[in-house]
């Protein structure tokens, strides 16, 4: 079986044919960087990193874009409620999300690309779209899509009837256009808008990934993936710029579907979000990094205690295994054949990424190597001890990668982390909500890391240290 994955477009499970045979082109939609990475951000991630991992074992070479939103309407607004500079508010979130990326073991991507960075790009791809008679000039700094001049406006999601209540605005001709390019609003930084030849302004958020995709996989490639949210408007609008500029742009549309907290998506706006430096601090990256990939990417995944101490007992079964089988072969250990996957994980793998499927045949072959143990079957462990290496390494979770773990890497990215929840406890403090001041101080004294405040603000060390 060749790999199969769930075009949401056709909304069929269709063969994955790449356009150049042997190497795949991915976009991904990466994070708006206006506050810090949450456990939803990291199940999206997860998912498009394990489909890297796939491809790239079933013998692609893979280029994976991700970009960076490091401008807009929301990073402008919480960097002044903040008094901080908005480049500096980005950055300092960026650095979060890579972190907790880093953390979890996910392979960076081949290119990242920021929005400020690519200005060029979107003004000729708007200069093109006004040009093919698909977009306009409304107000000084603002120029819109035409979705009346694209028939095929609803194509990924047949929602061509709904206004784009984001840009709700006068100089619109029609309230389902969207903004391609915004003017500056009044008492935002000057820094965050740039000359074009129709005024001062900055990019609209469905802009920058279409002209981003095409600066680096060109006018046409396999995936575009992202979160199932992003459907729409996004990446309905990015479709009918792209393709009205004469693009083919995506063979296949791959969302990953949410994080529940009770029932409900996990989001910012809801206040249910799940910091992943929260998490991180309570669970161990690899236990984390299982219970966000052990459900069905398509399936709406409900995060909680109960869902990461199950992660936790299976983690503890695999490593436990892979520990005594180890011990157990000794010096045999080189003649572990790590490149034979079974039949039945590569199966479930090909099947839309069945991770649920390639979990049970993990346990599977744990189960037989622990009676194999138990008989003391030389050849037998031997045997499962490749297959269960093997299958864990597909995954990101090989308990030797896991073990090996660069003790800089590690130190980089719990530092990060530890100052995302000081600078929570900063504001928590500016905001006298004293509560949660004291809450976040004793989980992180809880996790072992002291913290002491100073004249020059709080610093912190692991116990022991």
């Amino acid at each position: 079986m060749a790999l199969h994955l769930y075009d949401s477009q056709s909304r069929t499970v269709r063969l994955f044919e790449p356009l150049v045979p042997g190497a795949v082109g991915m976009y991904v939609c990466g994070a708006t960087v206006q506050s810090s990475p949450h456990v939803g951000h990291m199940r999206t991630a997860l998912t498009f990193d394990v489909l890297r991992r796939w491809l790239e074992r079933s013998g692609y070479a893979v280029t994976h874009v991700q970009n960076v939103t490091d401008v807009d309407d929301k990073i402008l607004a919480k960097s002044a409620e903040h008094a901080a500079p908005w480049w500096a508010w980005a950055y300092r979130h960026e650095k979060e999300f890579t972190a907790a990326y880093a953390a979890l073991g996910i392979l960076p991507p081949t290119y990242e690309p920021r929005a400020t960075g690519h200005v060029t790009e979107m003004v000729e791809l708007i200069a093109l779209l006004i040009e093919r008679g698909h977009a306009y000039v409304g107000d000084s700094g603002n120029v819109y899509f035409s979705v009346s001049s694209w028939p095929e406006y609803g194509k990924l999601t047949n929602q061509n009837e709904v206004t784009q209540g984001e840009d709700e605005v006068s100089d619109k001709r029609d309230q389902r256009d969207f903004a391609l390019w915004k003017a500056p609003k009044p008492g935002e930084p000057q820094t965050a808008s740039w000359p074009t030849p129709w005024g001062r302004g900055r990019p609209g958020w469905h802009l920058e990934c279409s002209a981003m995709a095409h600066r680096y996989l060109g006018e046409t490639f396999d995936i575009h993936g992202g979160g199932l949210d992003l459907r729409f408007p996004h990446h309905e609008n990015e479709l009918a710029q792209s393709t009205a500029a004469g693009w083919g742009f995506v063979k296949y549309w791959v969302h990953s579907a949410w994080v529940t907290q009770s029932g409900e998506k996990m989001s910012k706006s809801l206040g249910n979000s799940l910091s992943a430096a929260s998490v991180l601090e309570q669970y161990s990256a690899p236990v984390v990094r299982l219970a966000l990939i052990s459900a069905h990417y398509r399936t709406m995944m409900e995060f909680s205690d109960v869902t990461l101490a199950e992660a936790g007992s299976n983690w503890e079964r695999f490593t436990g295994f892979v520990e005594r089988a180890t011990e157990f072969v000794g010096s045999a250990i080189s003649g572990v054949d790590l490149e034979t996957l079974p039949a039945e994980f590569t199966e479930a793998m090909d099947d839309d990424l069945g991770t649920p499927a390639a979990f049970a045949a993990i346990h599977e072959h744990v189960r037989r190597g622990n009676i194999a143990l138990t008989h003391e079957d030389h050849e037998a462990v031997l045997a499962e001890l490749g297959a269960v290496t093997a299958m864990l390494s597909v995954l990101g979770l090989d308990p030797k990668d896991w073990a090996e773990e660069s003790s800089s890497a590690s130190d980089a990215a719990l530092a990060t982390l530890v100052e995302a929840l000081l600078d929570e406890r900063v504001s928590a403090r500016e905001e006298r909500d004293w509560t949660r001041a004291d809450e976040i101080r004793d989980r992180l004294a809880a996790a072992g890391i002291l913290v002491e405040d100073g004249v020059d603000g709080a610093r912190w060390q692991v116990k022991g240290s």
